[in-house]
């Protein structure tokens, strides 16, 4: 603890007045706390959001002079996180030519269970004409042409915003679904 506190004292002298250099941030144009970053990060930033590099500039003044997090909480949050995310933005710059967080697979999304089996076909007549739309795996189709939700359709068939499970029938205002027939 007395090392750490040797550290953070030698820390404090090197910055000066910490509460003044806390006050001169809200002065620096965005250029400044550019140039400000690069000093206390040892790093180019590509941010130009003032509010945003004023805050992250605030937070490290501060750790620099008080000492930041312990090894023992660094090391915790990366058993937590598995080592996604940690704030010390060197180890970030090391790993920087690996990709942190894989990517994901393309799950296929749940079907919603207010659908229809597939292969139902759904009858609506709508000013005289009747208009049949089949339920397929991935979407629907009506007249030759698929689409990807119920809304869909009905807004080609109506040419307004409709809720395709409200003009279908498959549901009710009250949201309570209804038995295909």
């Amino acid at each position: 603890m007395r090392k750490q506190q040797g550290r953070a004292g030698a820390a404090r002298a090197a910055l000066g007045d910490v509460p003044a250099q806390l006050a001169a941030l809200h002065e620096m144009t965005v250029d400044q706390l550019r140039d400000r970053w690069l000093v206390l990060y040892g790093q180019p930033t590509a941010s130009r959001n003032g509010p945003y590099l004023r805050k992250r500039l605030a937070w490290r003044i501060q750790e620099v002079a008080e000492g930041g997090l312990t090894q023992r909480a660094r090391d915790r949050i990366e058993q937590i996180l598995d080592g996604h995310f940690l704030p010390d933005i060197t180890r970030r710059a090391r790993e920087a030519a690996q990709p942190v967080f894989p990517k994901a697979t393309a799950a296929a999304p749940a079907r919603d269970p207010r659908l229809p089996p597939v292969g139902t076909v759904l009858r609506k007549v709508h000013r005289g004409e009747e208009h049949l739309v089949t339920v397929l795996d991935d979407g629907f189709e009506h007249r030759g042409a698929r689409y990807r939700t119920l809304t869909a359709v009905a807004k080609a068939i109506t040419g307004a915003g409709w809720n395709g499970f409200l003009f279908f029938g498959l549901a009710t205002r009250a949201g309570a679904a209804r038995k295909v027939a």
